[in-house]
């Protein structure tokens, strides 16, 4: 199973974007999980999870209050990131992380990373 992103592209600063991760087999489900970004010649960074012991979700100070994590509950199947009034400085490609677990009860979750979505903000 992998995970599959979806939803970057070109935008003006200002704009938002939603990105969109699910399991490549319908009958996976994603547990904790997020978002992470790689700007330009940078390393990846955090952007917003849920946490693997449970909770609320926890963002980077650089996107707190723009950018929003949520769930499919109580599917699980799909892991989403809103991202509203993008500056340039979001420019990176976005990866999708998650613990899948597939259909057959207690199955041992494995974790994957998205293949990256670009998402690219003009000034």
């Amino acid at each position: 199973v992998q995970l599959v992103e979806s939803g970057g592209g070109l935008v003006r600063a200002g704009d938002s974007l939603r990105l969109s991760c699910t399991a490549s087999e319908p009958t996976f489900k994603l547990g904790a999980g997020g978002w992470y970004r790689q700007p330009p010649g940078q390393p990846r960074e955090l952007v917003a999870q849920f946490p693997r012991g449970g909770g609320d979700a926890v963002y980077a100070d650089s996107v707190k209050g723009r950018f929003t994590i949520s769930r499919d509950t109580p599917r699980n199947t799909m892991l989403t990131l809103q991202m509203n009034s993008l500056k340039p400085e979001d420019t990176a490609v976005y990866y999708c992380y998650a613990r899948v677990t597939g259909p057959i009860p207690g199955s041992r979750y494995v974790e994957r990373w998205g293949q990256g979505t670009t998402v690219t903000v003009s000034s």
